[in-house]
């Protein structure tokens, strides 16, 4: 459970919903097929713009202030030497939805709908379009690295837009300014287009900002067909999927593969509802699939 004496300077959300329901104002439309939407299309009249910085809320600014001053290289890297050797716990998936579902966030919790039903929600949706058992489970699955809220971490190292740290931050990122604050927009090696990376090296040469996306990603590469494995990966990554950023950093199978984080990202971002499913009617299938694809207990 998120330690409630923390400083609120650390927690600026309400819950990390409230995030994603930011999300949902920033791209209110899914994307087309194969293409990034892109929330600051040019071809828009002027009078279609919409004032994003205007009606964001002051508690998600101050949260990407956070994200966008302290995610640095120095940071990732050593989140990843904390996280990375996978030694929290071991459990099996469902028992992670469970421990997800002990994630009281700092909004009512009387009115929120448990973690795992919003996963069940995500799969559902999947499963009732028709996709592959492996596409399903990944939509149940997909945000289960929000356990590091429960390991104690803030919220801006757990969710938020995802970016590659180490070269120049895009201006397509999200409120862009706060990076001015960031150690790294102080260091020239960062600031170049590429940065520490190879043009066109691919996305495995570079790191990410720290997050949820990244953490699951180690914790079932070994287990998810490699679409799965972008989709975890990279769900999070809207200056690439949404904003067509980054593509210098890009190999071209990387391009091919986020075809798969496109077609993935409705289900991510418009599939919470107020119909709340059957947690206990689904669970016999949803074992059932989890059973296929994870052993009994994996290393968290």
């Amino acid at each position: 459970m998120i330690d409630r004496a923390k400083s609120a300077s650390q927690q600026p959300l309400a819950s990390l919903d409230e995030w994603e329901d930011d999300l949902k104002r920033r791209y209110p439309e899914p994307a087309a097929d194969n293409k990034p939407f892109c929330a600051t299309d040019p071809d828009k009249k002027k009078e279609e713009f919409r004032d994003y910085r205007a009606e964001a809320r002051a508690s998600v600014k101050e949260f990407y202030r956070l994200n966008h001053t302290h995610q640095t290289v120095d940071f990732v890297r050593g989140k990843r030497a904390q996280f990375l050797p996978l030694a929290k716990k071991r459990m099996g998936v469902w028992e992670a939805l469970e421990f997800l579902n002990t994630l009281v966030d700092d909004s009512d919790p009387d009115t929120d709908v448990p973690q795992i039903e919003h996963c069940l929600q995500t799969a559902e949706a999947i499963r009732r379009d028709g996709h592959p058992d492996w596409f399903i489970v990944t939509g149940l699955i997909h945000d289960l690295g929000k356990i590091l809220c429960l390991y104690g971490e803030p919220q801006w190292a757990v969710v938020g837009d995802t970016f590659p740290v180490g070269c120049k931050f895009s201006d397509k990122i999200v409120f862009p300014e706060f990076f001015a604050a960031n150690p790294d927009s102080a260091m020239p090696e960062y600031q170049t287009e590429c940065g520490m990376y190879e043009e066109r090296g691919g996305l495995d040469q570079v790191l990410m900002s720290w997050g949820h996306d990244e953490y699951l990603y180690h914790v079932v590469k070994e287990h998810l067909p490699e679409p799965a494995l972008y989709m975890v990966r990279y769900h999070s990554f809207y200056p690439a999927h949404r904003e067509g950023e980054y593509q210098h950093l890009m190999s071209r199978h990387d391009q091919e593969m986020f075809d798969w984080v496109r077609k993935f990202n409705p289900y991510d971002l418009y599939t919470k509802s107020e119909q709340r499913p059957d947690v206990a009617a689904l669970r016999p299938f949803y074992q059932d699939l989890i059973d296929r694809y994870f052993p009994a207990e994996i290393a968290w």
